[in-house]
């Protein structure tokens, strides 16, 4: 069973990160258009000059590995099987990663005393926690169906194991034997 909820979810954050990354490395926009991006305006001149390149080239590259990450998820979610062992790895990492990303910009930004980024980085977070636990949900639910459709095979083959079972009995106290052909004859004749 295809895992149509995760494959969106991690194309989603895939062009998300991606974008971000785009537009902090355009010379128009940078970092600040990002932020804004975001959710935050950056209003004033206190702050360091975030259209320099010691922090557009880390910011660009966390943001586009966490963007390669989410891509290899969606890769992952069609290739794969969810049943398959280690299906969401690659997804843990690239929420790990994306959460770990937002993280430091809430640092960075409260070291520069950016008003409003933790707001909307808690958004972000909060939008990447419920994109999770649609991706779990969804990898438990294909996992249990898988299993329930298993389980129901093996009940079916107890079943008949039982029947075999049961047919063989009977036909040793009523002292008849069952040919391979299955037609019943009297013992001795």
């Amino acid at each position: 069973m295809r895992q149509v909820l995760t494959s969106f979810l991690a194309l989603h954050w895939a062009i998300v990160f991606a974008l971000l990354a785009l537009i902090c490395i355009d010379g128009n926009r940078g970092v600040a258009a990002a932020l804004g991006v975001l959710g935050t305006t950056i209003e004033g001149t206190r702050f360091v000059d975030l259209d320099n390149f010691v922090v557009v080239a880390p910011l660009a590259t966390a943001l586009l590995v966490v963007a390669v990450l989410f891509f290899w998820a969606f890769v992952e979610a069609l290739l794969n099987d969810a049943t398959s062992p280690g299906a969401d790895s690659v997804a843990r990492i690239a929420f790990i990663c994306a959460s770990g990303m937002l993280s430091l910009i809430v640092i960075g930004g409260a070291a520069q005393g950016i008003n409003g980024l933790f707001m909307a980085v808690a958004v972000q977070l909060t939008a990447l926690l419920a994109s999770y636990v649609a991706m779990l949900a969804e990898r438990r639910s294909v996992v249990a169906a898988a299993a329930s459709g298993e389980s129901e095979i093996h009940a079916v083959a107890h079943d008949m194991a039982k029947a075999a079972a049961h047919n063989s009995l009977l036909s040793l106290i009523s002292g008849r034997t069952v040919s391979k052909t299955g037609s019943n004859h009297r013992g001795g004749h």
